[in-house]
């Protein structure tokens, strides 16, 4: 895949290297990294390397590339220890939030596609 890059896109710096980040996943297509602004204990961010505004600009195309970030998301979980657990009586516990902004209205401040992975013990900031 032909990566595109937008020169005043902060995500497309962070994924090219310009910008450093607090990297917990890589691979060549997506990049998994820290939010610096984290609205629970684990908020991680999934981001394609190309660059996307929103999940409005994706079409049949982007199908593969949209499923393997989201099949990414129970892997850091477990990796971020924030997956769902179960106790010997069958009771649960844990677990995280997948979210993604498209457009104003949703709070989307970045204009580049990103999946937020949120987890861990609450309270968690609600306004995001």
């Amino acid at each position: 895949m032909k990566e595109k890059h937008m020169d005043n896109c902060i995500f497309c710096k962070i994924a090219t290297g310009a910008i450093p980040s607090d990297k917990v996943f890589e691979n060549d297509e997506i990049l998994a990294f820290r939010d610096i602004h984290p609205a629970a204990p684990v908020h991680v961010l999934i981001i394609p390397k190309q660059h996307i505004a929103n999940l409005s600009e994706c079409d049949d195309s982007h199908a593969g590339l949209l499923g393997r970030m989201l099949a990414l998301v129970p892997k850091l979980a477990v990796q971020e220890a924030c997956d769902i657990q179960s106790d010997s009586e069958g009771n649960l516990s844990g677990g995280y939030k997948t979210l993604i902004n498209s457009g104003p209205d949703s709070r989307q401040e970045v204009y580049h596609l990103h999946v937020h992975m949120i987890g861990g013990s609450r309270p968690w900031r609600e306004n995001i």
